[in-house]
């Protein structure tokens, strides 16, 4: 397992795989802060005003549901109301009464998380989710549960005891919250502060409680393959290279469709191992959409047909608006008036 980011929170890579992934909890302290998303960030998220459900959410690890009126506010938009967009004064009375507030997936929406996520999820080879918990002290927004990830724990700020519990006893073993007869031995509890970084295996039971303050801290979830992943994969292993009529028309063209399907099947399947399954299955997860979309490189040859931002565009627009000159502030001033006297006129 190469990976530079890893490095960084857990510095001895070769050490921390051989001990601790998948087999041990284990807290870190980098020497710099890890996570790029904290208070001051969810501010400015707030302070943009279009953070809304479902990427926020107030949960309680008491199974009362916090409903997302009690946390949002509506706005009329040409006309019409929209519901949903985060209140920062509302969230806050939730967070003094004991409630957690969880950003969801916040690599598709906050550029510098989103470009860790995509570092990470391709220096390991597996899908990476973001997800931003603030917890009061003294509270929990959920109880004991188990994830179907390995979890890294970035702390942003405040103090936050974390008590992370067995593996799962079984191997048909469930996620979510451990049902109440069930008693999971304790394996680490640590109080994490500022910069430190707690690994979590999958399927290790775990929970978290604020230890002082407002506790925030950014959690990566490295998804691993389900027998699901593997099936889709071993289908697609199978057929790779088979050329058959999507709907074969008559008895006859759907039976030799039959025959051909199990030739080629039999045929690629004695030449599949274990770990081309695996790779195969990995490999597919690890392509699903991230936060920070990569550019179609079969579709964009060359550099000339990157993305780029609305800055971009508006220095490179030039009279024609084909980006054939660069234009300066002043040219991008006169145009920009003359697409506003446009639209006016069109009024």
């Amino acid at each position: 397992m190469e990976s530079p980011t890893l490095a960084g929170w857990v510095g001895d890579v070769a050490g921390f795989t051989g001990r601790q992934w998948q087999r041990e909890p284990a807290v870190f302290t980098p020497e710099t802060l890890a996570s790029p998303f904290g208070l001051d960030e969810l501010d400015a998220a707030f302070d943009g005003g279009l953070l809304r459900t479902p990427y926020l959410e107030m949960v309680r690890s008491d199974k009362v549901t916090v409903p997302a009126g009690a946390y949002t506010t509506s706005r009329v938009v040409n006309g019409t109301t929209h519901h949903g967009f985060a209140d920062r004064a509302k969230v806050v009375a939730l967070l003094r009464s004991g409630a957690t507030l969880l950003l969801r997936c916040v690599d598709q929406w906050h550029r510098p998380t989103g470009d860790l996520v995509a570092r990470l999820s391709e220096e390991l080879g597996r899908r990476v989710e973001a997800f931003f918990f603030v917890t009061p002290a003294g509270s929990q927004g959920l109880a004991v549960h188990r994830d179907d990830a390995d979890v890294f724990v970035l702390q942003a700020a405040g103090r936050k005891t974390w008590y992370v519990h067995d593996a799962p006893a079984v191997a048909d073993w469930a996620l979510g919250e451990l049902p109440d007869d069930e008693r999971s031995p304790l394996r680490l509890r640590s109080v994490l502060e500022p910069g430190s970084v707690l690994y979590v295996p999958r399927g290790f039971a775990h929970r978290a409680v604020g230890a002082a303050g407002l506790s925030a801290h950014l959690s990566l979830t490295i998804r691993d393959v389900s027998l699901q992943d593997l099936r889709t994969a071993l289908e697609r292993q199978l057929t790779e290279g088979l050329d058959l009529p999507a709907r074969p028309l008559g008895e006859a063209a759907i039976d030799d469709a039959c025959a051909t399907l199990l030739s080629h099947a039999r045929a690629r399947l004695d030449a599949i191992a274990p770990e081309d399954l695996r790779t195969a299955a990995r490999t597919a997860q690890a392509r699903l959409p991230l936060a920070t979309p990569q550019p179609d490189t079969s579709r964009q040859p060359d550099a000339s047909q990157q993305m780029e931002t609305f800055a971009e565009a508006a220095r490179n627009w030039g009279d024609g608006g084909s980006g054939a000159r660069r234009a300066g502030p002043v040219s991008v001033s006169r145009t920009w008036r003359r697409l506003r006297d446009a639209a006016r006129s069109a009024r």
